[in-house]
């Protein structure tokens, strides 16, 4: 049985919303929530994507004004019209999306966007960046962090960054601290010392929300949580500190999953009981750097899925596949064609599909609307031309509303620009139209990062269903949860090569732990 520190149950509120609505145009964001945080303790925010999560706390940091309802901070009505004025009341924001400026040092993100910094300031006021560096060094090493303050943010691994972002918001006091997805991007060990340093501040008397759609994470973290969907609260829990039986702790998990997404959690399809022809083959693949050279090998009808920690060649192999990357030597050949010279519309025209980590880089336009969004893909407008030289919009709009029905896009409209979509709904809109290319091969890169339970599980769903149609699927995922579930072979990349391979069936997670941190050859010395 499973037991936690003592938690402030008794403890004096240090949030308290009452009433805040956020409306955007016809979309109710938020609708009349209530939340109350207690000092001291780890709050889990818990709600599909779109739910109003993330909205409800960019008010709490000043980055939107509610339309209604109050904001109670250690119970003193406040207005707060800018994040300066959240961070004067002690509130601290980590987004899911990094704020770093890459070619700054940690000290210089750290005191940019203070009130008496900023570039002017740091060249007409001379600011002491050493004695700012000396500041994030203490700061950076009480929490164990151990990050050079003077290191370029850029130069960074993604865990070291998130933790630069962490301490980006305490270094000007905040003793509230909302997180917003934050192990989203980061690998399993990432995401355990993130684990552990969040129960450190909570012994020093931090306030946390937690923003999360894991549930895993909520249940071994959090005091309470509060579920919201469409915009509303629909039920709390506390989490206990122990339970008396794994039963308890199931109904709990149950109980949430309901709340959050109003039905039970969805059931895993079974494996695929056939392998067709191969579809990939990579021999030799090198990029003449650090990557390769590999072979690799993905069939028909199986979900191939590539593990290893962050940076160990992942990126790279996409690069190579996608043609975004000249390959130093090596091949490779989809089906029957040699691709390894074409450019990455003629693979696209090939039978490849992907989707990209980066969505904000790679997957979506920001500037134009889900339609355009949606449609993209298909850059000879084929399906949607009545004549070579025309695009019918309103066939454009049909297939756009198509994707948004078929993978529960949430979505005002079709005409609706795509940054008025959550993240999650913008992910789901990329793998549906990614899909629609009926692809032989679709190269996945973490395609469920950031979804809730029901999300993640459309989606799987959907990969599966290429898979049983005699489609191939390379799967490039962090998450061995969701490998576990849903592929039929591992293979763990480290250092640009490939060190292990399994199928799913006989997979033992302690042996790829082993391969993807090298533990196995250090044994063998």
């Amino acid at each position: 049985m499973k037991t936690r520190a003592s938690r402030p149950d008794t403890a004096p509120v240090a949030i308290q919303l009452t009433g805040v609505s956020k409306h955007f145009g016809p979309v109710k964001a938020n609708r009349s929530i209530d939340l109350s945080v207690r000092q001291g303790s780890i709050h889990g925010l818990l709600g599909e994507n779109g739910a109003g999560k993330s909205t409800l706390m960019k008010i709490l940091f000043g980055m939107m004004r509610p339309d209604a309802g109050r904001i109670e901070i250690g119970g003193e009505d406040v207005t707060l019209r800018s994040v300066a004025d959240a961070l004067a009341h002690g509130i601290g924001m980590v987004q899911q999306h990094f704020s770093l400026i890459g070619k700054l040092t940690v000290a210089e993100n750290l005191i940019l966007g203070r009130a008496n910094s900023g570039f002017a300031a740091r060249w007409l006021q001379k600011l002491d960046l050493e004695s700012a560096g000396r500041r994030a060094e203490e700061l950076s090493e009480r929490l164990g962090f151990g990050i050079d303050p003077f290191a370029r943010c850029d130069t960074l691994s993604v865990g070291a960054r998130q933790k630069v972002e962490i301490l980006k918001a305490l270094w000007g006091g905040a003793t509230t601290l909302v997180l917003d997805e934050p192990t989203a991007a980061l690998s399993p060990p990432d995401a355990e010392e993130l684990y552990a340093l969040l129960k450190t501040l909570q012994q020093d008397g931090t306030t946390i929300v937690l923003i999360s759609h894991k549930l895993p994470e909520i249940m071994r973290l959090c005091d309470r949580v509060t579920v919201l969907r469409d915009g509303a609260v629909v039920g709390e829990a506390e989490i206990p500190r122990a339970y008396n039986a794994p039963a308890e702790k199931q109904a709990l998990e149950a109980q949430l999953v309901r709340l959050m997404i109003g039905r039970n959690r969805p059931e895993v399809p079974s494996r695929s009981s056939h392998i067709w022809p191969t579809v990939l083959s990579v021999r030799n693949l090198s990029d003449g750097e650090r990557f390769g050279p590999i072979d690799l090998d993905v069939c028909g009808g199986e979900i191939l899925a590539v593990v290893g920690v962050e940076g160990n060649g992942q990126g790279q192999l996409i690069e190579l596949l996608m043609g975004l990357k000249k390959a130093a030597s090596g091949s490779i050949t989809l089906e029957e064609a040699n691709i390894t010279r074409k450019t990455t519309l003629q693979r696209f025209q090939c039978g490849m599909a992907h989707i990209p980590e980066d969505r904000h880089g790679l997957a979506v336009a920001d500037r134009m609307s889900v339609i355009d969004n949606a449609s993209i893909a298909f850059v000879d407008g084929a399906p949607f031309a009545p004549t070579p030289f025309w695009l019918s919009r309103q066939k454009r709009a049909r297939f756009a509303a198509g994707v948004i029905r078929r993978y529960r896009v949430r979505a005002a409209s079709v005409e609706a620009p795509v940054t008025s979509l959550s993240g999650g709904n913008q992910q789901k809109l990329v793998v549906g139209r990614e899909l629609a290319r009926a692809p032989r091969l679709m190269i996945a890169a973490q395609p469920t990062r950031g979804l809730d339970i029901g999300s993640a599980a459309a989606v799987h769903e959907a990969l599966i269903g290429l898979r049983d149609r005699g489609g191939a699927v390379l799967l490039l995922s962090l998450d061995l949860t969701e490998v576990f579930s849903i592929a039929d072979r591992i293979v763990v990349f480290r250092q640009g090569r490939i060190v292990g391979e399994t199928s799913t069936a006989d997979a033992d997670l302690d042996r790829i732990g082993s391969w993807m941190s090298g533990i196995d050859e250090e044994t063998q010395k």
